[in-house]
């Protein structure tokens, strides 16, 4: 594949479809995520459920986006903490300094894995119900954001995972989960790790280990190192659809050799890719793929959809959603892929403008650009920084 030299603006529409595109496909998931195929087509019309209405419900996304978000969160706030470290140590930069730079930082020694592990911690007080323990430390400014603190069916997995600890490892797994609550949140990996000089098998790795502090069966965290491989490389190797999604199965099976269950994991993904190409109605097709309750049927399903209709983000995404499994993690995945693909400005307006708390998705994604594409030539005072993401600090 060859690289593609995009402009800001082009990588900011990137980013900010990857997130946008995510909680769209999630939140229109939310009302067809339980009920049997018949009643979503009966109910919503021969293509199902299509837009956000006084029927189909107002655009609210779910625990995929808010988790998706607190793992940005957790990236930059490891970022901006150990920048901060290494400039203090190095007296590179002092203290009253305006503006914030971290050319200096070498990201291969940097642990993302605890700075997430603390996100998840705060995404956790924003579903403080039913034994919920409160935390009073904050790790960034999403803790402040007040409509962010709603339960809509959160991932049981997640909640007591993160009660319990969230310390689980891929070495060290905590349970023996394979649910989709660890693939459904990691797109931001594949943006920002994607974007360094990291090695994709690196950014693979965390973002698997980021999915195994709550989810420890292989089949929970072998999927969320192929989507952040997916995303990585529609946005910034310049990569097409198929082609990602195929290399994204080499290189789980290299990463994850051994493993129990690769096998079935390349199978299945190869699959999707081959049934995409296929002339079988798209609700067939998925049934063959699974429900999407566990991570590697979400993934394959939101993979199938996405190749089925690689042009159109609504055609791709409104698939997606419109199966009798688990709707709005496959819609997320499915948004996150072809936001990262086509760029915020695909997805149709009528479902863009009506998500929830669209000004905070966008803010969260042009945090993620800004630093990472745009930190050498940033304005942005160092103290914004801190106060957003830095420890301590909020």
């Amino acid at each position: 594949m060859t690289e593609k030299n995009l402009t800001d603006k082009q990588l900011l529409n990137k980013y900010r479809g990857c997130l946008l595109g995510g909680a769209v496909g999630d939140a229109l998931g939310v009302p067809v995520e339980f009920p049997d195929e018949a009643d979503i087509f009966n109910k919503y019309g021969r293509r199902g459920i299509t837009n956000f209405t006084k029927l189909s419900g107002t655009g609210k996304f779910t625990d995929d986006t808010q988790m998706t978000l607190f793992t940005t969160a957790g990236l930059l706030a490891c970022d901006v903490n150990e920048t901060i470290t290494t400039i203090r140590e190095e007296n590179k930069q002092e203290e009253n300094t305006n503006i914030f730079t971290a050319s200096s930082v070498n990201l291969h020694k940097r642990d993302y894995i605890p700075y997430i592990a603390d996100a998840y911690r705060d995404w956790l007080q924003t579903q403080r119900q039913h034994g919920v323990p409160f935390d009073a430390q904050k790790h960034s400014w999403l803790r402040d954001v007040d409509e962010l603190y709603y339960r809509l069916a959160p991932g049981r997995t997640c909640l007591t995972s993160i009660m319990e600890g969230c310390d689980g490892t891929i070495k060290n797994p905590k349970n023996d989960s394979k649910g989709c609550g660890g693939v459904m949140r990691v797109a931001p990996v594949g943006l920002f790790l994607g974007a360094t000089g990291l090695r994709l098998e690196e950014a693979d790795r965390i973002a698997a280990e980021a999915a195994a502090l709550t989810h420890g069966h292989d089949l929970g965290y072998i999927p969320a190192a192929a989507l952040s491989h997916i995303v990585s490389l529609v946005v910034h190797r310049g990569a097409g659809l198929q082609e990602a999604a195929e290399d994204s199965i080499a290189a789980a099976r290299k990463l994850f050799a051994g493993f129990p269950d690769i096998q079935y994991f390349t199978e299945l993904m190869q699959k999707a890719v081959q049934l995409s190409q296929s002339d079988m109605p798209v609700q067939d097709a998925i049934h063959e793929l699974g429900e999407g309750w566990v991570a590697e049927e979400t993934l394959a399903i939101a993979v199938y959809c996405c190749l089925r209709f690689p042009e159109s983000f609504a055609d791709a995404v409104i698939a997606s959603v419109n199966h009798w499994g688990d709707s709005d993690s496959t819609g997320a995945v499915a948004g996150n892929i072809m936001g990262a693909w086509l760029g915020m400005e695909a997805i149709p307006k009528k479902l863009a403008e009506n998500i929830y708390l669209k000004e905070v998705v966008l803010e969260v994604a042009d945090d993620l650009f800004e630093y990472r594409e745009s930190r050498k030539h940033s304005e942005t005072p160092m103290e914004v920084w801190k106060k957003k993401y830095g420890a301590g600090s909020v």
